[in-house]
């Protein structure tokens, strides 16, 4: 074989070398960074049924009474002033 010929198969081989290092690096960098990318969508779910879980709280039918008894000092009519309004639609006679 020729001096050359070898030389460019050298060349060729550590250019290869190379490029395998530098692929299996960027795989790992990429790994880290989708293992990253899950561990936040978990806390996002964590997160997200936390407030779920604190909106049905909230949103309560006996907690809005009681805080619409206590603070806004709010009661039940009484069942001679409650007055039913029927929605009118178009097309329909009064």
């Amino acid at each position: 074989m020729s001096l050359r010929l070898e030389f460019s198969l050298l060349l060729i081989a550590v250019l290869l070398a190379l490029a395998t290092v530098n692929s299996n690096h960027r795989a790992r960098k990429l790994y880290t960074v989708l293992e990253a990318e899950q561990k936040r969508m978990r806390d996002l779910d964590v997160e997200w049924g936390q407030l779920r879980l604190e909106q049905s709280t909230w949103a309560a039918h006996g907690r809005i009474e009681k805080v619409a008894r206590e603070r806004l000092h709010m009661n039940v009519p009484q069942a001679g002033r409650v007055v039913v309004i029927e929605p009118v639609t178009q097309g329909s006679k009064p």
